[in-house]
């Protein structure tokens, strides 16, 4: 053999055999490049049988392997040959490490969906009888789970058949780790089926497992029990799935409990309007008073949704009794997720229950020791605003807003940023004038540089909102004053400022009343700022008329061309060249 050609596997036999785990890792990492480099001939003959050898490595390097044998299809040739594959993939997911196992299904996956329909039978029915039924050890098994959902739905009825069967003794594996496997896999099964195979083979299954003795189990049966009921009639879903769902909600540990809550949205949504208010509802209280933290975290996050297929009546008599209770749980978190979501119940509930029940609990909340909190709660005024009206939000609302932009926290401060737009353009100029304005202004001189950046922004959206006028009149004397204040990091502000401004302004304003800052900037003493005059001076030029490029532009340039700083003489020749384009 050629030396010139053997070198890749070669090399590869090389590294792998190294006892230098990294140079190992890095072998295996450029499998795709070698595979290319061999063709996908040398690749089948070679390369591959190679791999079927090294599986006795360590752990990392077996999951690096796992997840690039997913990617060789084309590197060996195309879909006619990706079976080649399967079997250094298999031995991957009888491994006893669990990521190894599932790197090997996810990557078993990709290959199955390539595999053509006359190699199918042959190569991934034959690879997924051999994994479910290998001996007592449960590690292959396991695997097989993972690749049921696409082997099933290519067989033919027969086939699905003894594939049902095949399944249902995987789910009735004495060992936990198999039947959680099993479990887990339900719900991609469950919509290749139809309602009847589902209530004669599947539902008792699913049954089983939402009794199962490992709550590993039970807590998956959760969302089987969502996929089961997509399948079913509501009066199904009153009789039969039910009652197992609200055995779960109910189930001794906190770990059922909490995928219930977590998942409680899309229980309403499955099991429809009338079972929700009969009998959900409840059941959602519960979980919202649940003893465990955890559960009350999950369910807090969920109640917007779950309110929305139950009467305003029931929300006012049920729900915000308990949502007053979590503002002030001891646990953050659940406080936290309560704030990320109780202020989208403002536009379901109407602005008369919003004002007598839930506007005291937002002010609470926007009050709350836990800086999350308060920024969850800012992230969502804008569900609430247009619902309270102007004399609700000037009389509750404005005062709480001025008294977080001073929040010691700079992300509050941020988020306060980010909100005033929107509601700037809800209370109209003169409103904004009289109670935010000159708060707005302070922003720009912010002690923290993303608020400074963050306010430049701000000052432009409202700029465009509000008009010239208002920007001679509000935001320019603003900017003139931090032009001329000690600290260089504030005139570095005006620049940013005078760069973000320009596009939202006419080029009378800008030649009249921004560019003569950045002219006496220029012969500022820090060379920092004299560098982003340059820069200011290239952003202002496609704006503004060129007999103003040539007259006060240009020569401002020339002279920062003279500078001692290489880096002020840099910027200053590029703004000079976007001169003359």
């Amino acid at each position: 053999m050629d030396k010139n050609k053997a070198g890749p596997v070669a090399l590869l036999i090389g590294e792998i055999k190294n006892d230098d785990i990294q140079l190992r890792l890095n072998s295996i990492r450029n499998l795709s490049t070698i595979a290319r480099a061999l063709g996908p001939e040398r690749s089948q003959k070679e390369l591959i049988p190679f791999l079927k050898d090294i599986l006795e490595d360590e752990d990392e390097v077996l999951l690096a392997l796992a997840e690039e044998l997913g990617k060789l299809t084309e590197s060996i040739g195309g879909k006619q040959y990706a079976y080649l594959l399967l079997g250094p993939l298999e031995s991957l997911a009888r491994v006893e490490e669990t990521v190894v196992r599932e790197k090997a299904v996810e990557s078993l996956c990709i290959i199955a969906e390539l595999i053509p329909d006359e190699q199918f039978e042959e190569h991934l029915v034959g690879l997924l009888k051999r994994l479910a039924m290998t001996g007592d050890w449960f590690t292959p098994k396991a695997s097989a789970c993972g690749i049921f959902h696409l082997v099933y739905p290519r067989a033919n009825p027969p086939l699905q058949t003894e594939l049902r069967a095949l399944y249902k003794t995987l789910c009735e594996e004495e060992t936990p780790m198999v039947r959680r496997s099993a479990c887990s896999q339900l719900k991609k099964i469950v919509p290749l089926l139809d309602s009847e195979i589902i209530k004669k083979e599947i539902f008792e299954t699913f049954k089983i497992f939402a009794k199962d003795e490992q709550d590993s189990v039970r807590l998956l049966a959760v969302e089987n029990g969502i996929a089961i009921a997509t399948k079913f009639s509501e009066e199904e879903n009153q009789s039969i799935v039910k009652p197992v769902l609200l055995a779960c909600a109910g189930d001794r540990s906190w770990k059922v409990r909490y995928m219930v809550a977590s998942h409680f949205c899309e229980l309403v949504d499955a099991l429809g309007k009338e079972i929700t208010q009969t009998d959900l509802l409840p059941v959602f209280v519960k979980l919202l008073k649940d003893p465990e933290p955890e559960v009350r975290t999950a369910s807090a996050s969920k109640t917007s949704g779950v309110t929305k297929l139950i009467p305003i009546e029931s929300v006012v008599k049920f729900i915000i009794p308990c949502i007053r209770t979590l503002a002030v749980d001891e646990s953050p978190h659940v406080r936290t997720a309560l704030a990320s979501d109780v202020m989208n119940l403002s536009p379901a509930v109407g602005k008369s229950i919003t004002t007598d029940h839930l506007l005291e609990l937002f002010l609470q909340l926007l009050k709350d020791d836990t800086t999350d909190v308060r920024l969850n709660i800012i992230a969502k005024l804008n569900q609430v605003t247009p619902v309270l009206g102007m004399d609700q939000i000037a009389q509750h609302l404005l005062p709480a807003i001025v008294e977080l932009a001073e929040d010691r926290q700079w992300r509050v401060r941020l988020s306060i940023i980010e909100y005033i737009p929107l509601l700037a353009e809800q209370l109209g100029v003169d409103f904004f004038n009289e109670k935010l304005a000159a708060l707005c202004m302070t922003f720009i001189g912010d002690c923290v540089f993303s608020i400074r950046q963050s306010a430049t922004k701000n000052l432009k959206r409202l700029t465009e909102a509000f008009g010239d006028t208002w920007f001679k009149s509000h935001i320019l004397p603003k900017v003139i004053e931090l032009s001329k204040h000690s600290n260089y990091l504030y005139r570095m502000t005006t620049l940013f400022s005078i760069n973000t401004l320009a596009t939202a302004l006419s080029p009378e304003l800008i030649v009249n009343c921004l560019l003569p800052l950045v002219i006496d900037l220029s012969a500022d003493r820090v060379p920092n700022i004299r560098l982003n005059v340059a820069k200011s001076f290239q952003a202002i030029i496609p704006l503004v008329d060129n007999s103003v490029v040539e007259t006060k532009i240009k020569p401002a340039l020339n002279k920062l061309l003279e500078d001692k700083d290489k880096d002020v003489k840099y910027f200053s020749n590029i703004a000079i060249q976007s001169c003359n384009q």
